[in-house]
């Protein structure tokens, strides 16, 4: 199992901008397929953002050109640089490795975010 741990949430005006980490307890991670997902109130997590190890990305149509994921493998970490937020980003961010979350295990607690005015 791998402990996940979400940084870098807050509140945030229209416009502004936020950088999500996620650190991982386990070199394992780095060989992974790694996801940002969110989840807003009363609605599904949904996939944000993906990288593989080489770090080819992936995104969601609401995000592309605004979100930004990358990772440092020496690190444990992966990352989502967030631009031009609006208030429907508004949710709980979450990474987990893509296999796991497909499973239902191993999610972090994640990180609030909030876009308002």
């Amino acid at each position: 199992q791998v402990q996940l741990v979400e940084s870098g949430g807050g509140l945030v005006q229209p416009g502004g901008s936020l950088r999500l980490s996620c650190a991982a307890s386990s070199n394992i991670f780095s060989a992974a397929d790694v996801g940002w997902y969110r989840q807003a109130p009363g609605k599904p997590r949904d996939l944000v953002a993906t990288i593989t190890p080489p770090g080819s990305t992936r995104y969601g149509d609401p995000v592309k050109g605004r979100f930004t994921i990358s990772r440092d493998n020496a690190k444990k970490t992966v990352y989502l640089q967030m631009n031009n937020l609006q208030p429907e980003d508004t949710a709980v961010y979450y990474c987990n490795r893509i296999w796991a979350a497909n499973l239902g295990r191993d999610w972090g607690q994640g990180t609030q975010v909030t876009v308002s005015s």
